[in-house]
């Protein structure tokens, strides 16, 4: 059928309508793995199966999978990051690149040989309905995520159903699942005004359409009362927001930065924006990113150092433009730290023009640049014009990555006590995860207790994508961790495990949208965060490293046996790891000990009389 709404013939009701479960808003994890293992409900009765949530793409449609999950969770629905054991399987997609667009393939591929209930939402299918592969799936648009709960109740009763007319954006108040509940992550506008010939994006998102600064500021201040400690202001292009009702973005700045605690506890991150946009407002912007409570950092995307290419890309701007952006930031904002997004082997791309580029992003060295190779998607101009070779692109890829990674962004940063804002858990599994005003990675040996406050710490070495530092003092402890977790579900807010029924694909988006998943560092960044701790950080909360690093390691090798990656006897036989050894060998050493004492102190006695 063509639209949900062809469900309502016959029907007094709206399918799937009724009111939502009070005691299930906000629910945490717990509560809902309870309700899918012990109470065993019936497939007929909606609201009670475990639904599992797959997310491709950029920061947006992260954003959009949290309130899909919230949305669910508060009609009764559990979320699970078993895919296997979920009734239905939800999958948010990304229209940027090809392999983003196969892996979608990949999945509901594999859903249909499992026979699950599939939905699936994002810019694929609004802007690509008539795929193949969506054909007999129920989809929903990226404008429609408030009737979510809607498909998914009929996709459950064998009902093929779409949803993708726009009509108005989704409410900013829906109910919320964040992956991190340190983390909001605030779409303050949809669509664009670019035309970029390669971009599929704006198939999907469509023209620009801007929230009001009134519901943003509500919105912000709602979600500083539940804990939340950092706000991502996220977009299709930031510096475009508010053009289509009279307003602009540093308007909006002002007024959000207005309601941010005073003793910064609440930090604003703004996102992705593209030259044009923010070249009559430098000053402004400038002003607004020293602000205490605002981190110096921005993505501005350049994708290519030729005005050629960026000509034949459509990007509306110059070299020359994109370089006043960046010195003039460079030169207001203290310690300003500047992303961008490099599209190798566009068509038409000569050594010239990749020459350009290469000259560009070495004079710069900026510490965070994200290289992709041209993709060409179907049904953009782009995608018509004549391609440059692939071995040429991959060479070009790997010689401009290889630039890029000669670079030292952090040298001289050691010794130097910087105050940081601690969110994350990083994929090692030990350490934590903090940002300094100018946004740079510091990882950090602390408890947990620690995730949501801003601590000062000293800098003790530096690496080629995060620094590491040793805590001085913590700045704005979490008064009350128990009453932020009745707010927000509790999460594992690590990089490396699945959470609150959450999977991401996470991607930094050539068409220079918002950098992905928040870190905004090259693809390869998560291998740098495993590596070796400095001898002198070893020493410091050893217990709780020691234990948090036998978690992951436990919960890695639980994921490569429910993946089949290591045989299940294997894994059920294998020798214990170090850690396990390490702790054993402490206990062991402890009861020794102490029975030794016992021993020591009975002779004694007896020797005595």
């Amino acid at each position: 059928m063509e639209d949900i709404e062809d469900l309502l013939i016959g029907s007094a009701t709206p399918p799937g309508f009724r009111l939502p479960l009070a005691a299930a808003v906000g629910v945490g994890t717990k509560r809902n793995q309870l309700s899918s293992s012990s109470l065993s409900p019936s497939p007929a009765i909606p609201g009670t199966q475990t639904i599992f949530i797959k997310t491709f793409g950029c920061s947006h449609n992260q954003s959009d999978s949290e309130y899909m999950a919230g949305q669910l969770s508060a009609f009764g629905y559990s979320l699970s990051d078993d895919p296997d054991h979920a009734d239905l399987w939800l999958i948010n997609t990304c229209t940027v690149k090809s392999p983003s667009q196969s892996a979608m393939d990949t999945i509901i591929s594999k859903g249909k040989s499992s026979n699950k209930p599939l939905v699936v939402a994002g810019c694929v299918p609004q802007g690509s309905r008539d795929l193949k592969e969506l054909e007999g799936i129920s989809i929903v648009g990226v404008q429609q995520i408030d009737r979510v709960v809607e498909i998914v109740e009929e996709t459950l009763k064998g009902h093929e159903v779409r949803l993708l007319t726009r009509k108005k954006l989704p409410a900013l108040d829906l109910p919320k699942v964040r992956k991190n509940k340190f983390v909001e992550i605030l779409p303050i506008n949809v669509g664009c005004l670019g035309a970029c010939t390669y971009c599929k994006t704006k198939h999907a998102r469509g023209h620009l359409g801007s929230y009001t600064i009134d519901s943003l500021v509500g919105r912000v201040k709602s979600v500083i009362s539940e804990g939340v400690k950092e706000i991502w202001l996220s977009s299709e292009d930031t510096g475009a927001y508010g053009r289509d009702i009279g307003v602009n973005l540093p308007t909006l700045l002002n007024a959000l930065v207005a309601e941010l605690p005073a003793d910064a506890s609440t930090m604003l991150r703004i996102g992705m924006t593209n030259p044009p946009y923010i070249l009559e407002h430098l000053k402004e912007i400038a002003e607004i990113l020293r602000h205490p409570c605002v981190y110096s950092f921005l993505h501005v995307p350049v994708q290519s150092g030729s005005d050629t290419i960026l000509s034949a890309m459509n990007r509306e701007y110059t070299v020359s433009e994109f370089r006043t952006v960046v010195d003039t930031l460079t030169e207001l904002v203290p310690e300003m730290q500047i992303a961008t997004d490099i599209i190798c082997g566009f068509p038409g791309e000569t050594d010239e023009d990749f020459l350009q580029t290469i000259n560009l992003i070495k004079e710069y060295k900026l510490p965070q640049v994200h290289i992709s190779q041209f993709y060409p998607r179907p049904g953009t101009p782009a995608a018509r014009m004549k391609k440059v070779p692939s071995n040429v692109v991959k060479r070009r890829s790997r010689e401009l990555t290889n630039v890029f990674e000669s670079f030292t962004p952090y040298s001289g940063m050691e010794g130097k006590v910087e105050r940081i804002w601690i969110t994350d858990i990083a994929s090692d599994g030990v350490h934590l995860v903090g940002h300094t005003k100018g946004y740079i990675q510091v990882l950090v040996l602390a408890p947990d207790n620690m995730l949501g406050t801003s601590a000062m710490v000293k800098i003790t070495s530096v690496g080629r994508w995060s620094v590491f530092g040793d805590v001085i003092e913590t700045v704005n402890p979490v008064s009350d961790n128990k009453a932020l977790n009745k707010l927000v579900p509790n999460q594992d807010c690590g990089n490396s495990a699945k959470t609150g029924g959450f999977s991401e694909e996470p991607e930094y988006c050539a068409c220079g949208n918002d950098i992905c998943c928040g870190q905004g560092t090259l693809e390869n960044n998560d291998n740098s965060r495993g590596s070796a701790v400095p001898q002198n950080q070893s020493k410091r909360n050893f217990i709780g490293w020691m234990l948090r690093k036998r978690e992951h390691l436990h919960k890695t090798v639980e994921s490569e046996l429910a993946s089949g990656s290591v045989k299940k006897q294997e894994g059920i036989m294998r020798k214990w790891d170090f850690v396990d050894k390490v702790l054993l060998g402490g206990i062991s050493i402890s009861i020794l000990t102490i029975m030794a004492l016992v021993v020591a102190v009975m002779f004694r006695v007896i020797w005595s009389q």
